[in-house]
Parts: C-alpha cells; sequence; structure tokens
C-alpha cells in the first residue's frame, strides 16, 4: 500500500516518474477515471494545496470528503490514529493530512490499512510542495546538474525549504540558503551554506522567496516589515541584479512588500502562478500512484524527451 509521508522515501527515479506523469496531465486532458474515496483532513489553514487535492481529486473522478477538525471527534480528544482507523473502515482510500506537528511520527502507519499523503507536517515537510517546484523548475531548465537554487527568508520554520533541498540535491541541483541570520538553523546549516542574499542574487539560477511565518515566532520578529523589506525583501532594483535566465518562486500565501514587492509578483521571471498551476498536476500524478501502486510504473516512463525550454514530454503508455 503506497504511501508519501517524506521526501526521504523518494529516490532519483521515484520523482522523474511522478514529475513525467504530471506533466502529460498539464498537456492532456484524457484523464483517467478512478475508482476510490479521499478524505482531505487539513488540521491547519490552507488555500493552495487544500484546494488543489480537492480539485486533483475530483479530476480523476474520486468521492471527496472533507474533514473539519472543529466539527470533529477532536474536540472530544480523538487521537489522528484513532481518526484514520475509523476512516479506513469506513472504507476512505486515501488520506491528505496537513498538522502544525510532525503528525507521520504520531501514528502507527505499519497498523493502518489507509495510503497516507503528508500535505505539511508542522516545520518537518512538505513532499508535494517541493515536487510541483521540481516540475516548475524542470520546465525551466530541462536538467538539475549544477542548477543554483537560492532558498530566501524564514528557513527556521520552512518545511517547504527542508523538502526542496532533498528533493532538489537528489536531481542533481545546488542549494543554498539565505535571509536573516536569526532564521537559520543548525539543522539546516549543516545541510547546505547560509549565504549573503545580494551576492547570491547575481548567480541563481532559481530564487525561492519564503514566506514569514508570523503564526510561528512565538516572541515577534526580531526586525519589523520595512527593515525585513529593506535587507532581504525581493524587490525590482534586486530583480534587476538576477541572471536574464533566472526565474522567481514562492510557495504561498505571499507576505506582499515584505519577502516580495508586489510588482515583482508578475514580472516575467516569476513562475508563481506557474507552481500553482502545476500543483494540482503533481497531485493528480500523486493520487493516481497510491492508487495503482506497482502497475503506476507501466504508466509512465523515465525516459523523457526535452522540447523546448518550456515543454518537457513524457513518453507513456496508453491508460
Amino acid at each position: 500500500m503506497y504511501s508519501l509521508t517524506s521526501t526521504q522515501a523518494l529516490s532519483r527515479n521515484d520523482i522523474h516518474i511522478i514529475l513525467n506523469r504530471a506533466q502529460e496531465y498539464l498537456e492532456h486532458d484524457n484523464f483517467p477515471t478512478l475508482c476510490g474515496k479521499v478524505a482531505i483532513l487539513f488540521i491547519e489553514p490552507s488555500t493552495r494545496t487544500n484546494l488543489s487535492f480537492q480539485m486533483s481529486a475530483q479530476q480523476l473522478g474520486l468521492q471527496v470528503l472533507n474533514f473539519s477538525p472543529d466539527n470533529s471527534s477532536f474536540i472530544k480528544g480523538e487521537s489522528l490514529q484513532d481518526t484514520l482507523e475509523t476512516l479506513a473502515a469506513m472504507g476512505v482510500d486515501i488520506a491528505v493530512i496537513r498538522a502544525k506537528g510532525d503528525w507521520p511520527a504520531m501514528v502507527d502507519t505499519n497498523n493502518l490499512p489507509i495510503r497516507l499523503i503528508n500535505a505539511g507536517s508542522g516545520v518537518h515537510e512538505h513532499p508535494t510542495q517541493a515536487l510541483l517546484d521540481a516540475l516548475t523548475i524542470r520546465q525551466e531548465f530541462h536538467d538539475f546538474t549544477n542548477l543554483k537554487v537560492t532558498i530566501v527568508g524564514d528557513v527556521l520554520h520552512s518545511r517547504v525549504a527542508r523538502s526542496n533541498f532533498d528533493i532538489l540535491t537528489k536531481l542533481g541541483a545546488k542549494v543554498q540558503f539565505a535571509g536573516p541570520p536569526e532564521f537559520a538553523c543548525e539543522g539546516v546549516v549543516s545541510l547546505a551554506p547560509w549565504v549573503d542574499f545580494d551576492e547570491a542574487l547575481l548567480d541563481s539560477d532559481v530564487v525561492m522567496m519564503l514566506r514569514i511565518q508570523h503564526e510561528r515566532h512565538q516572541e515577534g520578529l526580531v526586525i519589523n516589515k520595512e527593515e525585513y523589506h529593506r535587507r532581504y525583501g525581493l524587490t525590482s532594483a534586486r530583480v534587476a541584479k538576477m541572471k536574464k535566465s533566472a526565474i522567481i518562486m514562492h510557495p504561498g500565501p505571499v507576505n506582499r512588500d515584505v519577502e516580495i514587492a508586489s510588482e515583482v509578483i508578475h514580472y516575467p521571471q516569476s513562475r508563481i502562478l506557474t507552481q500553482v498551476r502545476n500543483g494540482v498536476a503533481i497531485r493528480m500524478a500523486l493520487l493516481e500512484k497510491c492508487l495503482m501502486e506497482d502497475y503506476y510504473e507501466q504508466l509512465v516512463s523515465t525516459e523523457w524527451s526535452y522540447i523546448s525550454k518550456r515543454k518537457i514530454t513524457a513518453t507513456s503508455f496508453a491508460h
């Protein structure tokens, strides 16, 4: 029974197979019709991830059950383990979960007859965001080898940064971090260099800005929003210093005029809305993988061909 709770479980080959399938979904509308029930358990707020999973499931013909924690037995003290066992007993096939803590560590996955997808676990992981980011980058550059990706901002609280580091380095990219020194953390800094933001802009191929996660800063920010934007915000002046071929990314939601200037969001170099579009396709591919399991690799070839700078086509078998 296939689940995805951590990027650590994905090999380079696994990643490309999922990216290939997602690219097919972007280029063709002959989606397969699958049978199954998907429960969306978002114990932490979300717009993009939540709605894209709902849309992905619906486009594959799956039945979607939306779980509201405020109207559930959670408020009576029921554990996530018991909730998942209950859903499995009802015949739910997949549970898509987002929670503030490291929820995969809180459940006994070996004894759960239900597939699990991690849609965000506290500050720990966000596998589907990293996959859609990888797809966005691959569409632009074709190859990840020696590609320089600079992730900027609240790395301390970013599950996106952690999952992206794992996925992108497996694919051959060079990842580095930048931002206020107080946003660095030992677990991340030990993996990749912490660099000067303005210097990094000069030779980065991808500049990925991160939201300041105000809800996780219990003691507040050391610097105010205006000062943060001046020192670490992606402004028009900073974009002008970037390589002409470089792209701008952001997982959303965006704090406008804090980590990124409002006008920059819609610059030609921006791929922020492309990321959103790719998110639906990635989640379709992953839902299909969870249900198809071993047969899934027969649907999509590991080989993919470069057509143009922004168009990649996977060689696939018929549905």
